[in-house]
């Protein structure tokens, strides 16, 4: 299950969605990749709003919809549940509206393209490793 984090830094593991095809093609398995939590209002409201680049992925939480507003860079963006399963995966360009999703919790955004190569898919995994000193549950 997902904690409560603070804003700051650490680590997305990329699991695979139990079907076995992590390990025979299907994308790679146990993936880790540099992670930017932005959990509080005003991290949120900011995300990558003026960057020209991403360094690995940023997660937004709570969130369940997202804009791509502002932004110079296309995105590839997954839903996540509570629990940290990819719901729907969409590349968004800028100035996009996103669809909300009902059961998401979490949003995950990422340069457009570099999901796929990491297994980010629905219904697979994730999970989030913080940091010391970014806050736990």
């Amino acid at each position: 299950m997902a904690g409560r984090w603070r804003d700051g830094r650490g680590e997305l593991v990329v699991h695979g969605d139990g079907s076995g095809k992590d390990r025979q093609g299907g994308g790679p398995a146990g993936v880790t990749v540099p992670l930017e939590l932005a959990t509080s209002y005003r991290a949120r409201t900011r995300g990558l709003l003026g960057r020209d680049a991403v360094d690995g992925a940023i997660l937004l939480s709570p969130a369940g919809s997202i804009h791509t507003f502002g932004m110079r860079i296309p995105l590839d963006v997954a839903y996540l549940t509570r629990d940290l399963r990819v719901l729907a995966v969409v590349t968004m360009r800028p100035g996009r509206l996103g669809l909300p999703r009902l059961r998401s919790r979490h949003v995950l955004e990422a340069a457009a393209g570099t999901m796929a190569g990491w297994g980010v898919r629905v219904g697979a995994r994730v999970e989030v490793r913080v940091s010391s000193g970014c806050g736990g549950r």
